[in-house]
């Protein structure tokens, strides 16, 4: 593999232009194992809060029990019993003997026992002598044993008191066990182990999580950081929407993926079209059969609204696997009107070059005329080609003053001729000269128009076409003309069933066999586009004969109406 050339699984070589661009932003494996480390770190904040509340609980609850039955103890020893009512025994040695023995048995850090006002009257504590306990706080329980926390000189203890009573079951004092709260140094230093073995279990797993997690989104991502991707995503809709072509694209169930501005603005289509299925939201069926189907020739073209579309589809597989399609669309209006200028144009030389071999057959005649001294006969020849050649033009240009129609006209005329079809225009026909822009669209209507008179007749006996030109004063508006253009031929007509669909898209009563890959249906359709794009219209009726002393076809007659504006006509210098 060359320097340059692109692994298999990089399908955007432009993304290792964009790493090098964005060489000091985290990689996603490092944004996951970043993103996991807080993760865990909270997860061992929130552990170790758990675990000092869980440790002062099951404290409380252990310490509370060995306490209680600690004072229970020291409540019910005959000595105590005996020597709390006498107010001289806390000058003995008995009772302070009583607390150290159990405060050294028991390992609890107070044991104390006082009168039944709280007065203190021996310890462990020396420095608790005299103190009073908090014994309002107990007045509605003095008959039973409680246990809960106290503060005394300034330290937080858990406490059981029990109350002493004498031989006649009267209260004579209160025995008294406590414990100190282990500070927060402590329970962190209890729970280090756990935290340690827990929380380095959760990194591991975690690091270990997250590459593997980065591992599995670098394949799916190609490889490429989420900064790429954003940039690139952004490059990509960028170029999207700043083509000139319209764009759709479709999944594996026919449901638009993406769409760009002119493919809305082609297909008339809203803007919130993403996850729609195409046939609910294409204008037409034709176009969401365009968008769904397979494509055997380019630029298959339709009508939507007032433009002709082509429309170039491609099926999109992934791993060899069909995973959707995108199809192109191009506004085809003008290259259409350009190809039937085109056209014309090649009409017109091939009659020049028909009239050229005509032309060299006269002179070939006129030389032998003249070779046989028949002068007489040379000028009567040269008179009647003159008069043939110039009585076509006269009588076209003397009522059709635009100069693209008149050498239409001209030249449908001398093709009718060398398909033995009489053509003629009426007499009555009467045009001047035209806006360019109504110049070009009228030339596709008469020419359309005449083109499918003379298909009508190709099979017929007798053939005739007759076209009819008028341009006069629209009725409602000032200022304004309207070109009435009949059209008629002495065909078969049209059949009533077909009258609501010859000017529908695609539709033909031409045989196709000839030309299997041509696309039929679109001159009849494209001239009802461009009348009413212009504000006009188009009718087909079946209008009887032309004359009636021959035997013809019922005739078909099409009647077109073009408004155009004598204001809006641009003079050339």
């Amino acid at each position: 593999m060359s320097p340059t050339s692109a692994p298999a699984n990089e399908p955007f070589p432009a993304h290792r232009e964009l790493r090098r661009r964005h060489p000091r932003h985290l990689t996603l494996a490092s944004q996951f194992l970043l993103l996991q480390l807080l993760i865990v770190a909270a997860v061992v904040v929130g552990t170790m809060g758990f675990s000092f509340a869980q440790s002062t609980a099951a404290f409380e609850r252990t310490e509370s029990r060995r306490a209680l039955a600690v004072a229970e103890t020291l409540a019910s020893m005959p000595t105590v019993r005996a020597l709390m009512p006498d107010e001289n025994a806390r000058h003995g040695a008995a009772l302070p003997a009583v607390t150290q023995s159990t405060s050294g048995t028991s390992g609890f850090d107070y044991v104390f026992l006082a009168d039944t006002v709280g007065n203190i009257v021996s310890s462990s504590q020396p420095t608790l002598l005299d103190d009073r306990l908090p014994v309002h706080e107990w007045i509605e329980t003095m008959g039973r044993a409680v246990t809960g926390p106290l503060t005394i000189d300034h330290t937080d203890i858990l406490m059981a008191r029990v109350p002493i009573m004498d031989d006649g079951g009267k209260l004579v004092g209160i025995a008294g066990v406590a414990r100190v709260y282990p500070t927060v140094l402590e329970r962190i230093e209890q729970s280090l182990s756990n935290v340690i073995v827990y929380g380095g279990l959760a990194l591991g797993s975690g690091a270990i999580g997250s590459l593997l997690l980065s591992n599995r989104v670098k394949r799916q991502t190609f490889g490429m950081e989420p900064q790429e991707i954003a940039e690139l995503a952004n490059h990509l809709d960028t170029v999207v929407n700043g083509v000139k072509e319209g764009i759709v694209a479709l999944d594996s169930e026919r449901r638009i993926t993406l769409i760009n501005q002119p493919a809305e603005e082609l297909l008339n289509l809203p803007a919130q079209v993403i996850g729609e299925r195409v046939e609910d939201i294409a204008p037409n069926p034709l176009v969401a059969r365009l968008l769904t189907s397979d494509q055997e020739t380019p630029d298959r073209l339709v009508i939507v609204g007032q433009r002709l579309l082509a429309f170039n589809r491609k099926m999109l597989v992934s791993f060899g696997k069909p995973v959707g399609s995108v199809t192109t669309i191009r506004d085809h209006t003008e290259l259409a009107t350009l190809e039937r200028e085109l056209g014309l144009q090649s009409t017109s030389t091939e009659m020049m070059r028909a009239q050229t071999h005509e032309f060299a057959n006269q002179l070939h005649t006129i030389s032998g005329l003249i070779q046989l001294e028949e002068y007489d006969e040379v000028v009567n020849f040269v008179d009647g080609v003159r008069l043939s050649m110039t009585k076509l033009n006269e009588e076209v240009t003397s009522t059709i003053h635009d100069p693209s129609i008149a050498a239409l006209l001209i030249a449908k005329a001398s093709i009718a001729a060398e398909r033995n079809i009489d053509f003629d225009l009426t007499e009555d026909s009467s045009l001047p000269r035209l806006p360019d822009v109504i110049a070009r669209e009228f030339t596709t209507v008469i020419g359309n128009l005449i083109d499918n008179a003379m298909d009508a007749v190709h099979d017929m006996q007798d053939r005739h076409v007759s076209v009819t030109v008028v341009s006069e004063a629209a009725p409602d508006a000032e200022k304004e003309q309207v070109i009435h253009l009949t059209v008629r031929d002495s065909g078969n007509g049209v059949s009533e069933e077909l009258m609501d669909k010859i000017f529908i898209q695609g539709f033909s009563t031409k045989d196709d066999d000839a030309a299997p890959h041509s696309q039929r249906g679109f001159g009849l359709a494209l001239t009802k586009l461009i009348c009413e794009r212009q504000g006009g219209s188009v009718t087909v009726r079946n209008g009887g004969n032309l004359r009636t002393t021959m035997s013809r076809g019922p005739g078909a007659v099409f009647e077109a109406h073009i408004p155009w504006s004598p204001s809006k006509m641009i003079e050339t210098p």
